[in-house]
């Protein structure tokens, strides 16, 4: 016997549960699938960005302090170059994944939002006036099906979404040790070909991700990405010879898709598209793309929901494709972490546009700053670095 609801999400992790409890908060049903017991975890940096936690306001969801740790800025630390700025709006938020969700499961369910674990979606027949989805549960119609399972979306595959994926192969993996935060920032540790990231996650919990790119066939070592960041491991002590968690993963990055609503099927979150996590604003963005989704399905005509994803991406992709090319030259890589060490002000307004606290107008004079002492910094060495290239040569 079908059951008839507003939406059938398909997936039970933040973004689709941002979904169900918006859609409870505007007065609509929502019914959110999910094939695993319990809240979900997955291989995640879990530095909760500024307008993640003010998402996380609105929405009513409650994280108890001893479950999380706020966190009022970032580190880059590349060799002894280093660079530090706080956010301009407020402070971000360290939080274990399976907290998070668990937070929100709660907040969903009280909210009268069904949860079904346990449940597998299976086919999918998009109707007229309606979706019909097949589940392991029994059969379920709803005005909308929302396709919040992740990268390698079932609802995205079986409704025949086309993807692409691009040249990167990026990768993270993750895991926690239990060991006090020393800092009240998020840390990032470059190295040439992977990026270390250490969140506070708890008062006497750190998270530590990588994030490399690897070609087919590789097989990562997390022990071998720790040794090449002998400062961090010191950081952990004896906690890093006995990590809290096993080693999680996820990937490949960059996954493109086009379109995100076809008829009554809606994709939101990592379901919808990624392009890399070196900017942490993924859940963020899962939380915007889901409040546009709920506001772009009030009728009955959901051709609104792809512009408003579009235009809150545009901005992230922009920024995420710069400093993934900066990443990718080592050398500018390091240079770009010495100029923003003497420029504070850029740094934080790179924070602050990253974020949405400020428009590329408010922005753009500390990073036009930034960019003019970096490449006259660059036009200085050139020169040295010539003659030490020809140096040899000369010589005979």
């Amino acid at each position: 016997m079908s059951h008839r609801v507003d939406y059938a999400v398909v997936g039970g992790g933040p973004a689709g549960l941002a979904v169900a409890i918006l859609a409870a908060l505007a007065g609509r049903r929502a019914v959110v699938i999910d094939r695993k017991h319990g809240p979900v975890d997955k291989a995640c940096g879990e530095g909760l960005m500024p307008p993640g936690v003010v998402w996380l306001r609105r929405m009513g969801v409650e994280i108890p302090a001893q479950d999380a740790r706020p966190f009022r800025g970032i580190r880059y630390v590349d060799g002894d170059a280093t660079a530090e700025a706080s956010f301009v709006e407020g402070p971000g938020l360290g939080i274990r994944r399976t907290v998070l969700s668990s937070a929100m499961e709660a907040r969903a369910a009280a909210l009268g939002v069904e949860l079904r674990h346990d449940c597998e979606a299976g086919a999918v027949a998009d109707r007229a006036d309606h979706v019909v989805l097949h589940t392991t549960h029994g059969e379920l119609e709803a005005r909308w099906l929302v396709g919040a399972d992740g990268l390698h979306s079932h609802v995205r595959k079986a409704c025949g979404f086309a993807v692409t994926t691009g040249r990167r192969r990026r990768f993270g993996i993750r895991r926690h040790f239990r060991v006090a935060p020393w800092s009240d920032v998020v840390e990032v540790h470059w190295a040439d070909g992977v990026e270390a990231y250490v969140t506070p996650v708890g008062p006497d919990r750190v998270g530590v991700a990588f994030l490399w790119s690897a070609a087919r066939g590789s097989r990562p070592s997390y022990d071998a990405f720790l040794a090449r960041f002998p400062a961090l491991r010191a950081r952990l002590g004896p906690a890093a010879g006995c990590p809290e968690t096993t080693v999680r993963g996820a990937g490949p990055f960059d996954v493109r898709v086009k379109p995100i609503a076809r008829g009554r099927v809606l994709l939101v979150g990592d379901a919808s598209g990624y392009l890399d996590a070196i900017t942490g604003e993924g859940l963020s963005l899962a939380f915007a793309s889901a409040a546009a989704l709920v506001e772009a399905t009030t009728g009955e005509d959901a051709s609104a929901y792809p512009r408003a994803c579009a235009r809150v991406r545009r901005r992230h992709l922009a920024l995420t494709r710069l400093v993934l090319w900066v990443a990718e030259h080592p050398g500018l890589r390091r240079q770009v972490i010495r100029a923003l060490a003497r420029s504070p002000d850029a740094f934080r307004a790179f924070l602050a546009l990253n974020t949405g606290a400020r428009g590329w107008a408010g922005a753009l004079p500390a990073l036009g700053r930034l960019g003019w002492r970096l490449m006259t910094t660059l036009a200085a060495d050139l020169p040295a670095a010539r003659r030490r290239t020809r140096g040899p040569l000369l010589h005979r």
